[in-house]
């Protein structure tokens, strides 16, 4: 199973901040780390990695983006992708717009994020967080 992470998830794991989904973050990593799953992040999501994490120490956030990028298939938009994108309004976020792309690209089952309400009704790749792929997963 292909899943494109979005930004959120991975920021929840490498930052440690505790929320709703902190537990399910680490697994659905795991399970990309272990091979369970075909993982994917989307290109734009490495340079928010790094802008949020702008506090760490700069060997820590490199060490994360390796990490990342290790676990984790970049997935990229080119640059038709990136006009239609634009031009679809429907996206209240154009970043979130971006995950859709590349998902799409990469022929992803599904996008997993905090914010599913964010892509319900708009995106082409079916959103889930990360507890609705844990059963997903385990079915």
């Amino acid at each position: 199973m292909k899943v494109l992470l979005d930004a959120n998830i991975l920021l929840t794991f490498i930052t440690g901040r505790v929320d709703r989904y902190s537990h399910e973050c680490e697994q659905v990593i795991r399970l990309c780390a272990d091979g369970s799953l075909e993982g994917y992040v989307a290109f734009h999501t490495i340079s928010i990695v790094w802008y949020v994490t702008k506090n760490l120490p700069i060997e820590n956030r490199r060490e994360w983006i390796k990490q990342i990028c290790t676990i984790l298939t970049v997935a990229a938009a080119d640059n038709q992708a990136i006009l239609t994108a634009l031009d679809n309004s429907s996206f209240k976020d154009f970043e979130d717009n971006l995950q859709d792309c590349c998902a799409v690209r990469v022929g992803a089952d599904y996008i997993v994020t905090a914010n599913v309400k964010d892509f319900e009704g708009h995106s082409k790749v079916k959103s889930v967080s990360p507890d609705e792929l844990l059963q997903i997963v385990k079915k």
